[in-house]
């Protein structure tokens, strides 16, 4: 789309025109269109001067004979057109509609004015006025290509998809080698998610111009949009080879390598675009983005800031900001690049979940679950969103059981319908090995594997095979250790839920066990999809998920009492006998150490768990018992007391509540397990959080010889304490009442030869109870599974 000097020459070919004055053709008339110049010839002669500097790019020299023109016939039709199609090109649009309209007023039935009325109205985001001037250009020619094609583009402009594309293919039909009409017609079709038939208007654009580098850039995007990834590449390298310095095709193909997992190759090509265009800002934030997939939190930001720099309205570059940020654990920091992000697009979705993440872990509950309810108004099939908001209920204390559940069950008619597939075609020999599969993100560096390894070290390998889907967005040594644990082990990250779905069919999986729940990164709606013909849940989370696909869920009697428990639960409750848990201690960990308060005179409390456990509830009931010792202290651990916001937030919580800042003392994330665990040396006694109780803190504490105070709940999260305690054999410190736990950690605080003997006995106690017994633990999970093998071959059978 150009200038069209057809009323003094042939016209430039479609390339030419579009090279000349983007994004719509500015128009002369064709011959016969002007009006008479009264016989002078010298007016012509003016004219053609003008249009040979005009075609040369000469503009000023054009402009002065075209207002020679004009001094003689200030109402020349084509010299006010083209005048304004000169106005067009300097970036006065305003001024062009004012000199084109004066050409109209001369001559209403000239295709080439209302073309380049069109062109300089679209420029001023004049849309519906450029539509209708191209309207006029189709009703005087309605079969020239061009004017078809130009129309299309205004209606793109507004916003008329479907509009625009009728037009782009009647432009085809006129002139079936339009190339760029099949790509623009692209471009509209991929914006209305008509991937396929975007994909077919590029390729035949490239059929007809095969080196037409844009419209195999074009193509790639779609593709990846689309899911076809390796198509994706090859269509950006072949835009590439086409046109080495094309910023944005390397840019789009390490999109796609990024999808593919690979870093390295992904990281290389965004350092090609930014090599060709040092300001290429989403280049930039892109990079920080497959660093941060690295590892590289620190690269990641500055990419991201320097993404921000270059643009400080990139949403995105705020968001990946936050994410890295927030990976780093500077909470404050994160919200404020969150915020930044929401404050230049108030629908971005993912900028609310980061937002969210981030209150969570300063333990601003109410704040988090406000930001989860945002995504999921902006976008209602966010799943992640909805479980992120059921993790934050259950650490709220003023929620209760009925509330939970029907907040739970929300989630399943929202997220957990899904097409089933047909009937299972397991074998149903009831003897037989079983295939069992165990879904989660956390095989890693994780509280859920301090229980999950001992179950997999000890398994019967002649009673079950073993398949992990692994959901790790960073995998570490202790990934390692479990991957050589299983005999089938598969990457997930990326992995569609179809796909992952039809993965585990092809595998033949007997027995599906979710250890995720509605924690980060779970893979439930995959379990909807029911691709087992059995599907447990375990371990990860400490509710009921409500999803009807999911068949049992693994608990004790300490946890969930019969009865009392079953209504809460869409899962058949399976309680495993002295407990559902077994705890593999780190074989790194220090000796436990006498209680400090015996060198030091004053009692420490203490608690290592995630600050977001630390509900109102806890820290009253913690108040109440520093206020009957008024010389105790409480020493705090956790990943979000490395932000000083968070600290802050803390410390002003337990200061309204009388605990002065002096007997506060809160502790960032240590480097390494047995930092971790040498700071037990400095507690006393550990207090457990309530209603939501820690899991792996107690068997921490307990290993390294530090007794645990638990307040017994009324559901699941709140006696998870309770259970570990039982298996220990230590009732005596689980209280049924606030005033029950400060009466216990107050008395336990002055008598220290009980606290001394606890210290002392404590890990050989764990060591030699139920909690430790990996053997017998893993024999009673597959004593449970081949009973729910069982009960399904009998029932399949019957039905």
């Amino acid at each position: 789309m150009g200038i069209d000097f057809e009323r003094y020459s042939a016209p430039m070919n479609r390339q030419q025109r579009r090279a000349a004055a983007k994004p719509s053709q500015i128009s002369g008339n064709k011959r016969g269109d002007s009006p008479t110049v009264g016989g002078r010839a010298g007016v012509a002669d003016l004219l053609g001067a003008g249009l040979t500097h005009h075609k040369a790019g000469r503009l000023p020299e054009a402009e002065a004979c075209y207002r020679q023109v004009l001094a003689v016939y200030p109402d020349h039709a084509d010299a006010n057109n083209l005048l304004g199609a000169i106005a067009i090109q300097v970036g006065r649009a305003d001024l062009a509609v004012e000199l084109i309209g004066r050409a109209i007023q001369q001559n209403e039935h000239g295709p080439g004015y209302f073309s380049n009325l069109g062109t300089a109205l679209r420029r001023l985001g004049r849309f519906d006025e450029a539509v209708a001037a191209y309207r006029r250009v189709v009703g005087i020619t309605p079969n020239e290509a061009e004017a078809h094609y130009n129309l299309a583009t205004a209606l793109f402009d507004r916003g008329d998809l479907d509009e625009s594309t009728a037009a782009c293919r009647h432009a085809i039909r006129i002139s079936p080698d339009f190339v760029e009409a099949y790509y623009d017609l692209g471009i509209a079709l991929s914006v209305q998610g008509r991937l396929d038939e975007s994909i077919a208007a590029y390729r035949q654009a490239i059929r007809i111009k095969p080196n037409f580098a844009e419209a195999h850039y074009k193509l790639s995007t779609t593709l990846r949009g689309h899911g076809k990834i390796d198509e994706a590449i090859a269509a950006s390298q072949q835009a590439i080879r086409i046109k080495p310095d094309h910023a944005e095709a390397h840019c789009g193909l390490g999109i796609a390598l990024y999808g593919q997992g690979k870093l390295e190759e992904s990281i290389a090509a965004y350092h090609q675009a930014i090599r060709i265009r040092p300001d290429y800002a989403e280049a930039h934030q892109n990079l920080g983005v497959a660093l941060h997939g690295q590892g590289k939190l620190d690269e990641s930001i500055a990419a991201c800031r320097q993404a921000i720099r270059l643009s400080p309205d990139l949403a995105e570059a705020f968001h990946n900001l936050g994410f890295a940020l927030y990976r780093q654990g500077k909470l404050d920091e994160a919200i404020a690049a969150s915020s930044n992000a929401i404050r230049i697009n108030g629908d971005f979705a993912d900028a609310h979940h980061n937002l969210g993440n981030a209150l969570l872990a300063q333990g601003k509950v109410d704040a988090a679950a406000d930001a989860y309810r945002r995504v999921i108004a902006l976008r209602p099939n966010h799943a992640d969103a909805g479980s992120c908001l059921l993790l934050c209920m259950n650490y709220d204390s003023r929620l209760s059981k009925a509330q939970l559940v029907e907040a739970h069950r929300a989630w399943d008619q929202r997220y957990g319908v899904a097409t089933l597939p047909a009937a299972h075609a397991n074998d149903r020999n009831v003897g037989r090995r079983l295939k069992v599969g165990y879904v989660s993100p956390d095989f890693r560096h994780h509280s859920v594997a301090s229980f999950l390894e001992p179950l997999l070290r000890s398994h019967d390998r002649q009673k079950v095979e073993v398949f992990c889907y692994a959901e790790v967005m960073t995998p570490d040594a202790t990934t390692e250790r479990l991957k050589r644990l299983a005999d089938g082990w598969s990457e997930t990250v990326g992995m569609p839920d179809a796909s992952l779905a039809e993965r585990i069919r092809l595998d033949g999986i007997d027995i599906l066990v979710d250890l995720a729940g509605h924690t980060k990164r779970n893979r439930l709606t995959v379990f909807a999809r029911k691709p087992a013909p059995i599907q447990v849940t375990w371990l990860g989370y400490p509710n009921t998920t409500s999803l009807k696909a999911i068949d049992y869920r693994l608990v004790d009697a300490v946890t969930d009492p019969e009865e009392e428990a079953d209504a809460w639960a869409s899962e058949t409750l399976i309680r495993l006998a002295d407990g559902f848990l077994c705890y593999g201690a780190p074989h790194d960990a220090p000796e436990p150490a006498a209680p400090p308060c015996l060198a030091t005179g004053t009692v420490t409390f203490g608690s290592f768990n995630n600050p977001s456990k630390l509900s109102a509830a806890t820290l009253d009931t913690w108040a109440m018992l520093l206020a009957r010792l008024p010389d105790a202290r409480l020493l705090l651990k956790g990943r979000s007391f490395a932000d000083p916001a968070t600290c802050e937030l803390f410390r002003n919580r337990l200061g309204s509540r009388g605990i002065m800042a002096e007997r506060i003392e809160l502790v960032p994330m240590l480097a390494d397990t047995a930092a971790h665990l040498g700071l037990y040396d400095r507690i006393d006694i550990a207090l457990d959080p309530f209603p939501y109780n820690g899991t792996t803190t107690t068997c921490e504490a307990s290993w390294m010889g530090v007794p645990v105070i638990t307040l017994r709940g009324d559901r699941h999260a709140g006696r998870v304490g309770a259970s570990l305690l039982t298996q220990l054999g230590l009732t005596e410190l689980i209280a049924d009442s606030v005033e029950e736990y400060v009466e216990i950690a107050a008395a336990l605080a002055v008598d220290r030869a009980r606290l001394g003997e606890l210290h002392r006995s404590l890990r050989p106690r764990l060591a030699t109870s139920s909690l430790s017994d990996a053997a017998a633990f893993a024999r009673k999970i597959e004593s449970a599974y081949r009973a729910m093998w069982q009960r399904w071959c009998a029932s399949s059978q019957l039905s």
